[in-house]
């Protein structure tokens, strides 16, 4: 049994002592060493400890207090820029200026987040993934003044934890877990699969200060709604236009 994976909790809250470079050297090798699309590393990883650049990108995150008073913030970008310039300088007419190469560099930074993940909560670390990264995506790539062919997809905030923090309720494994092939879910099976969810005092104080009846309405009628999904989706199709893995029409 792996500890991180078991203790895993997200940490907002970070104590105010610095991350030692040996620690966030071993956490960086940590990510190179993780899977990848044909051993051809197609993302990058920027890293940002300065207090004033952080600053910087804090209102991209809407500036939670995960990214404000964060030791480290690493932002993992697919990455076609530098394999093409690789196969432009070995005379190889490099074809990855589509969707498909997207997902696949995409893909392969998260894996080398959750690399980075494990390594940093081994020696001590907090950590929290900000999902708004897809949200603003065109504004961090201004920040980060990150060429064309590479676009953020996880940005990860890193610290010493504040404090101890309880493990966060997870569904069961019915919930995710299908054998041999997909088995869809009647009415009994959610009501069975989200009953400790539901039944939580925390989730149902979540429901009571929205002002809504159901969790299920907090999550698809407040937090991520129809209208901020189409926004950010099309906020995203143009940052992949833009730079350089869709075609502009």
């Amino acid at each position: 049994m792996v500890k991180e994976i078991f203790d895993h909790v997200s940490v907002r809250e970070y104590a105010d002592k610095e991350i030692p470079e040996s620690v966030l050297n071993k956490v960086l090798e940590a990510a190179s060493r993780a899977s990848n699309t044909g051993n051809m590393q197609i993302y990058s990883i920027i890293v940002n400890t300065d207090k004033e650049m952080i600053a910087k990108l804090a209102p991209t995150h809407f500036c939670q207090p995960a990214i404000t008073n964060a030791k480290a913030v690493l932002t993992f970008c697919a990455d076609i820029n530098r394999f093409k310039i690789w196969c432009e300088n070995r005379n190889a007419k490099a074809g990855f200026d589509n969707f498909l190469t997207f997902m696949t560099a995409a893909t392969d930074a998260i894996i080398a987040a959750q690399n980075a993940c494990l390594e940093a909560e081994s020696n001590g670390l907090g950590i929290c993934y900000l999902g708004t990264v897809i949200y603003n995506a065109d504004k961090i790539i201004e920040i980060l003044k990150l060429p064309k062919g590479v676009v953020p997809v996880a940005t990860v905030t890193m610290g010493y934890p504040k404090q101890q923090l309880p493990l966060t309720e997870r569904l069961p494994l019915e919930a995710i877990v299908h054998r041999e092939t997909y088995h869809n879910f009647d009415k009994a099976d959610i009501d069975r699969i989200y009953a400790e969810t539901e039944s939580l005092e925390s989730n149902k104080k979540f429901v009571a200060e929205n002002n809504k009846q159901t969790l299920a309405q907090v999550f698809a009628e407040v937090r991520y709604t129809k209208e901020g999904n189409e926004q950010a989706s099309k906020c995203l199709l143009d940052v992949l236009k833009k730079q350089g893995f869709l075609p502009n029409e």
